[in-house]
């Protein structure tokens, strides 16, 4: 059964993931940070590990534009959760498949392993991300060749909903795609929770 836990800012909601995994202490969490490499989100990147931290698991940092495809692959099978932090969602997609993470990261979703995304994190697990190019500069991922996701979700996630600063691209994406996408609109202060078939958004 897929499980995943869709967030727009992990440090606002972090003590919902135990909904998901009451469990937390001593399990191991692969951190992926790679869409932050070409946003300035050092500080957001240093608290979403000191959240998961404290909630009792271990984090393994694993930055897939620089890591090789051995580690890539060892990472990401070995440790109990996968968390993709935010940043920019082209750029991320674009990593994903030039080191052929995409498919790892895929195939250990699909076989039970939980799933944090956040912001870009969210929105990669979408049939195709090219709805957010209102919220994220394509121009940043020149190698990426197409803008088909994840396909982990059948739907699309709009993050940062009413956010101060992103919250008028959010805007400008319900406008736009409303009627033609199934469109998932979570403010900072919720999550959407996966389980097999079954969707719904806590909120904090």
């Amino acid at each position: 059964m897929t499980k995943l836990f869709l967030v727009s800012m992990f440090q606002n909601v972090a003590k919902l993931l135990r909904t998901v995994e009451p469990n937390l202490q001593h399990k191991t969490v692969t951190y992926i940070p790679t869409a932050s490499n070409v946003e300035k989100l050092g500080f957001f990147t240093k608290i979403g590990k000191w959240h998961l931290k404290r909630l009792g698991l271990a984090v393994e940092e694993l930055d897939i534009s620089t890591a090789s495809p051995e580690v890539i692959a060892s990472t990401l099978t070995s440790n109990d959760f996968i968390f993709v932090a935010g940043g920019n969602t082209f750029y991320l997609l674009q990593e994903l498949r030039k080191t052929g993470a995409d498919k790892i990261l895929v195939n250990e979703v699909r076989n039970g392993k939980l799933y944090i995304g956040e912001s870009a994190g969210a929105i990669v697990t979408a049939p195709n991300i090219a709805y957010s190019a209102d919220m994220d500069c394509p121009e940043k991922a020149p190698d990426l060749k197409d803008c088909a996701g994840l396909r982990l979700v059948d739907f699309f996630v709009v993050p940062h909903d009413k956010n101060w600063e992103m919250g008028k691209a959010a805007q400008t994406i319900r406008d736009t795609f409303s009627e033609t996408l199934d469109l998932r609109v979570i403010s900072d202060n919720q999550a959407i929770v996966v389980s097999g078939d079954e969707v719904r958004i806590l909120e904090r």
